[in-house]
This record gives C-alpha cells, sequence and structure tokens, in this order.
C-alpha cells in the first residue's frame, strides 16, 4: 500500500537520505538559517532507515577514541558561536570543565556519539526514522524535471510505501562494509561493523574461544585485534594483513593540511593527474594506518608474552588468507605466507574481516534519478563545487551529495573534518536555489 505524506502540493524544499552525522550537520545548520528568517519557511525532511541515531555503534569501544578533534565537530568550523557545538553539549552535561581537565582534543568515541545523539534528539521534528528509501523518481512538467518523489517504507511493514516530493534532495547513505569477494557472513565470519554485538553474544552464551583471526591492517583491525585479546583472555589472537607491519597514520601538521577547507578548492581545481597524486600522497592520513600509541601498545603486549613464555598475540605479516571453510563450531582459515608461499590451515572460532568500508552506489539510492545524472570519461560523476551533482539539461530539481566525492572533493569527503563546512555550502545552495528557482516563489533557473 502506497499513501501520500500529505498530498502533492506539499511539497518540501529538502528532503535528505540518510540521516548520520552528514545530514544531522545539514539539519542544523538548516534549522539556524530557517530560525534567522522564520516569516518564509522552509520546509526540510531527513528520512533514516535505522529505528534511531546510530553512527558506527558496532565499534563504539569503551576506552577507544576519536581521530579527529573535537573542534571538527557538526558546527564549530562553520560557526563557532552555535548552540550545537561539542563544549555546549559538554556545558549541559555538566562535563566541560572535566573534560578541559584531561588536555587532550580526542574525546571517547562513545562520548563524540552521545554528542551526535543529543544534537540528533534537538533535530527530532525534522527526522523520520524506520524509513528506508526504496526509490526515487523524477517528476517533470513541461518536460521539466522539477521535482522528486521519494519513496520510502518501514523496514517493519516493508509493503506499506510512503511519497514525499520534494524540490531537491541531499544523500547522505554512508559508507557500507567492504568484504573480499566470496565472503559469506555466518555467526563465526563478521564485518568488524559487528564486533561489539558479536561479542557480547557470544559471552552471554558462554561459547568458548580459543582462537580468532582478524583480517586486515588498519584502525579498525588494530582496535579489533587489541579488544579481542583483552576480551577473550585464553584465545589465540591473529592478526592476517599484507604489509610487514602496521603503518603509523600521518597526523603531522603539514600532511593534516589535506583536510582543510582550503585543501578542497585546491583539490577541485587541480587537473586529474594531481588529484590522483595528492590522493595517492597522502593515503597515509586516513587509509590502512594506525594510531601509534596503538601500534605501540600492541607491540608492548607481544613482547611482554614473550617474556612470560605465553604468546596469545600473533601478527602474521606479509600474509592473505587464501581460504576459508568450516568445522563444527567454527572456520577453517588457510593462510598463506607470501614471501615463500608456505600455507597454514588455522582452526579458529572467530574471522573478523576489518577489511574497510566503501560509498554506496548511486544507484542504490535514486534509481531512475541516476539515469539523469552526468559521468566523467572515467564514469565517475560529475560534481560541482557546491556538491550538486550535475544532470541532464532538463532536470532542475538538484541532487546534493554528502559523500563518494573523493574523485572531485579529495580525501576528506567521507570524514568528519569538513562535515561543518560542507553542509554550511549546501544549505547555502539550498537557501540560494529556493529563492530563484522554485516554482511561485521567483523566476525559474
Amino acid at each position: 500500500m502506497t499513501t501520500w505524506h500529505g498530498n502533492p502540493e506539499h511539497i518540501h524544499d529538502v528532503l535528505g537520505i540518510g540521516f548520520g552525522p552528514s545530514n544531522l550537520a545539514l539539519a542544523i545548520a538548516v534549522q539556524e538559517r530557517t530560525a534567522r528568517t522564520p516569516g518564509d519557511p522552509f520546509r526540510a525532511l531527513f528520512l533514516e532507515r535505522q529505528t534511531g541515531f546510530g553512527w558506527h555503534r558496532g565499534m563504539l569501544i569503551d576506552d577507544a577514541t576519536m581521530q579527529v578533534s573535537f573542534l571538527k565537530d557538526l558546527v564549530t568550523l562553520r560557526d563557532p558561536t552555535s548552540d550545537f557545538s561539542f563544549l555546549a553539549y559538554l556545558h549541559e552535561r555538566g562535563r566541560l570543565v572535566d573534560f578541559l581537565n584531561q588536555k587532550s582534543l580526542f574525546p571517547l568515541r562513545i562520548e563524540f556519539h552521545d554528542y551526535f545523539e543529543w544534537a540528533a534528539a534537538r533535530l527530532a521534528h525534522l527526522v523520520e526514522y524506520s524509513a528506508e528509501v526504496v526509490s526515487v523518481r523524477p517528476v517533470a512538467e513541461d518536460g521539466e524535471v522539477r521535482w522528486f518523489d521519494v519513496v520510502s517504507r518501514d523496514p517493519a511493514h516493508p509493503r506499506r510505501t510512503t511519497v514525499r516530493r520534494t524540490r531537491d534532495i541531499c544523500v547522505a547513505t554512508g559508507l557500507e562494509p567492504h568484504l573480499p569477494p566470496g565472503t559469506v557472513l555466518s555467526e563465526r565470519v563478521w564485518h568488524n561493523s559487528e564486533l561489539l554485538p558479536r561479542v557480547g553474544e557470544l559471552r552471554r552464551s558462554g561459547a568458548p574461544v580459543r582462537r580468532a583471526v582478524v583480517l586486515g591492517a588498519g584502525q579498525s583491525a588494530a582496535e579489533a585485534v587489541d579488544f579481542l585479546h583483552r576480551s577473550f583472555p585464553d584465545a589465540e589472537i591473529c592478526s592476517v594483513f599484507a604489509k610487514y607491519g602496521y603503518t603509523p597514520a600521518d597526523d603531522s601538521p603539514f600532511a593534516n593540511r589535506i583536510f582543510d577547507p582550503e585543501a578542497v578548492d585546491v583539490y577541485y581545481g587541480a587537473p586529474a593527474d594531481v588529484k590522483r597524486s595528492l590522493f595517492d600522497y597522502h593515503r597515509s592520513t586516513n587509509y590502512s594506518v594506525v594510531d601509534m600509541d596503538l601500534i605501540q601498545s600492541l607491540s608492548r603486549t607481544m613482547y611482554q608474552e614473550k617474556v612470560r613464555g605465553r604468546r596469545r598475540l600473533r601478527m602474521m605479516n606479509v600474509s592473505r588468507i587464501r581460504e576459508v571453510g568450516t568445522h563444527p563450531g567454527g572456520v577453517r582459515t588457510t593462510v598463506e605466507f607470501l614471501p615463500t608461499g608456505e600455507r597454514e590451515v588455522l582452526e579458529a572460532d572467530l574471522l573478523v574481516h576489518a577489511t574497510g568500508y566503501r560509498p554506496r552506489g548511486l544507484g542504490d539510492d535514486l534509481g531512475e534519478v541516476g539515469k539523469l545524472c552526468l559521468r566523467d570519461e572515467e564514469d565517475a560523476l560529475r560534481v560541482g563545487r557546491d556538491h550538486r551533482v550535475e544532470t541532464a539539461p532538463n532536470v532542475t530539481a538538484a541532487v546534493y551529495l554528502q559523500g563518494g566525492t573523493e574523485h572531485t572533493h579529495g580525501l576528506a569527503s567521507t570524514l568528519l573534518s569538513t562535515t561543518a563546512i560542507r553542509a554550511g555550502e549546501i544549505c547555502g545552495a539550498l537557501f540560494a536555489r529556493r529563492g530563484v528557482s522554485a516554482p511561485g516563489r521567483g523566476s525559474a533557473a
């Protein structure tokens, strides 16, 4: 059964698809901008398939810290006076002085998640949860695509769909787990995004864990290795990766400038070969790298175990997993040591793929509308500096992207570093378009 939310004449100015940190930051920017012009309301709504706000819940390890400064929150780089800042959150929670006494720029990850939830709760009127977008349909008048009909459903009631009409959409559906080809997930084979709930289930069941294998060489992999080592004190934890050792993250002041707002302008305007060079040069700021403190902690643990004569933490470097099978109650993993080709079969209780994430394909979210979006010679989406996807000439409704734009806007496209600035840019573009191109509100674009 399909129902209209309101009626076809009730048109939103923007519908956000997804309500993670990126669209949460946009919702705040819209709310604050609207508050300055109360006589002319801006109709915005955000649709989120989860039942409530959640951001990488499966990796909210109790002592894990953020890898970006708290000042790169939802608003501060856009407007330091906003009452949606992390400092405003701390003040309201009664922890501002306590946080300052820690002398750290990097909050606990669970604390920053609570900050996100605090901000999202204040904007509950702008978001509908349990609303999974299943398609976006172009709506034309006189041959011009002026609106989109966004179709959503409640995952608990998949036969019921709701249609909402909007002038613009902003897609921020985040990243999805990346797995090696042929991977079959099960109760004993996970992606690290499920780490905490899966470990919790094992503990409640009382099932023994004698050996766990973690595939991956990045921050999430190292955190999973450390967490499993602490969670199962009688188990051997095997870390499998193709490198010789974990690579430290390059968080030096000059390298970190690649995440500055000004760096987006430089990257966007650069020739394609320069973009590729910049991306390759600075991969070590974000991809397949580990914080030095964690590297040193794991190294100390290995040495201490060697001294005591009971080694539980095992680094299987320069190696790859070649085969994965099953055995009663667990998995059988064949690991190849690449320099010699020697293979070892590990009978394990768990296999955790800490193999990263990738952006969802635009077609997964937009359907028919995706066919109206223009692509470059490498079949990548053409995206304007204002984060608007370039579309066919007859499309005046707009598609904005938050994420999936590394090829045009650089390394920070999927990170928190420029979230506040990007949200402000998209908000400004939305309000500018509304005053110019919306039917009945001035001249058409």
